[in-house]
């Protein structure tokens, strides 16, 4: 692995090479085009890194390439090499203490979030068009909202995870990464399959819940406001729900009776039945971890670096739990949350519970922003629905984002919706951030 690249990569690359589209006569749709690959990727005759020295010293050069990374190519864009990631994919803060961490443009103090850090980086420092990652516990999401760029987790299944390493398979999605919208629909178009009913489709409900953004801890930065005032706007105000998630889940979510208690002395803001959700998903992905890597890692014992390391060997020698009531809570979630955003509807929350920690925070502070941030990010994961991180802009030397959600299968759909909508977000984020009004 070529290391050490030059300082105007902001430590994004891990080897740089290109990867040329096919030669042909017709325009291609990613013609002229150029992007970047997580180090997660099977290309043919190289070595899959997975974000660490040891990995990449005991596996063989790959015997065959990612049919996405085919796809990609073959719609005309130009590779220029492997990016930066956390280590075996196990962290949202995009630090590697073994190939560096990734510069993030939007805001140099702070963490580009991982784990496909280099890929986000690659393109918000404009180096490239569009990056491909993965997002298993929101691993494109996250480095998205922190660099101030889109980010895509399709629907799980959509998109295939043939020749990319294994996380969690019953989470693992590819995603991808670009800094405007028009760029990021001609990826889009390549990389999702066409729908079966290809009619264009208004949405008809928005769900903004208020409890969602309380998580922020503040409402400072207004996103609540600006995406009520948007889609009053562009939709009409009686597309606008405001009711609470946690209290949706709670009664549309059986199960979760069986883990509340547990969840609802938090002095952090939070929403205990979000946390239950997210509690059982980071279960259900540790236990599919597990059986992928245990065997690897109580092998050669690999150096990985702190706050991997823990979470790594916590992965590997936990006991399961209660692995019929996670399935079931499961099932029930994906239920529930389809009848929330059935037909045409999408559901709007946060990406991110604030702006991005600082390099190197506490350990303690982290650990509560983790915590914070997965309760939003397990919505779709734990669902399997698709959401798109839609950046606002910076404010206070901070990128601030939003998400929105769709059911599974709707990626097209969800995609539409933000053409709609984007250009009016960003008026009333203009409108909001101008105004000397205190936010409510």
């Amino acid at each position: 692995m070529a290391m050490g690249l030059e300082a105007g990569d902001y430590g994004a690359f891990m080897e740089k090479f290109e990867l040329l589209p096919p030669q042909s006569e017709q325009q291609l749709p990613l013609h002229g085009l150029t992007f970047a690959i997580k180090d997660i990727f099977d290309i043919s005759g190289r070595v899959t890194g997975f974000g660490n020295p040891d990995w990449a010293r005991t596996h063989a050069p790959a015997a065959a390439t990612s049919p996405v990374v085919l796809a990609t190519l073959a719609a005309g864009a130009t590779s220029v090499g492997k990016t930066v990631m956390d280590e075996m994919a196990y962290s949202i803060n995009g630090e590697n203490a073994h190939y560096g961490t990734p510069t993030n443009p939007c805001a140099p103090d702070r963490v580009p979030g991982g784990s496909s850090s280099g890929s986000a980086v690659a393109v918000a420092a404009k180096l490239v068009d569009f990056a491909l990652g993965t997002d298993t516990g929101g691993s494109v999401r996250v480095p998205a909202a922190y660099c101030g760029i889109f980010g895509l987790r399709p629907s799980h299944g959509l998109v295939s995870t043939e020749n990319v390493t294994p996380m969690s398979q019953m989470f693992d999605t590819v995603g991808w990464f670009a800094r405007d919208l028009s760029t990021f629909s001609l990826v889009s178009n390549v990389l999702l399959p066409l729908p079966a009913d290809n009619t264009t489709k208004q949405p008809t409900q928005f769900t903004i819940p208020k409890d969602c953004f309380e998580i922020l801890g503040s409402l400072k930065d207004q996103t609540y406001q600006i995406l009520n005032a948007s889609v009053a706007k562009r939709f009409g105000s009686e597309a606008v729900d405001n009711r609470n998630l946690g209290e949706f889940v709670s009664n549309n979510v059986p199960t979760i009776g069986k883990f509340i208690s547990d969840f609802s002395k938090s002095e952090a803001p939070c929403v205990p039945a979000l946390s239950v959700i997210s509690y059982v998903m980071r279960c259900l992905q540790r236990s599919e971890f597990k059986a992928n890597h245990a065997e690897w890692v109580k092998t050669v014992k690999p150096n990985l670096g702190p706050g991997i390391r823990e979470r790594v060997y916590e992965a590997v020698t936990s006991e399961d739990g209660p692995m019929e009531d996670f399935h079931a809570l499961k099932t029930e979630f994906k239920s529930g949350l389809s009848a929330l955003v059935k037909d045409d509807r999408i559901l709007a929350i946060p990406t991110v519970p604030g702006s991005p920690p600082k390099l190197r925070m506490e350990a303690g502070a982290l650990e509560n922003f983790r915590a914070r941030a997965f309760s939003l990010l397990s919505i779709a994961g734990l669902s399997g629905f698709c959401q798109l991180s839609i950046p606002l802009g910076v404010r206070d030397g901070v990128p601030v984002s939003v998400s929105l959600v769709a059911r599974h299968g709707a990626d097209r759909f969800l995609l539409s919706v933000a053409q709609e909508l984007y250009e009016t977000l960003k008026e009333e984020t203009k409108k909001a951030w101008s105004s000397s009004q205190p936010s409510l």
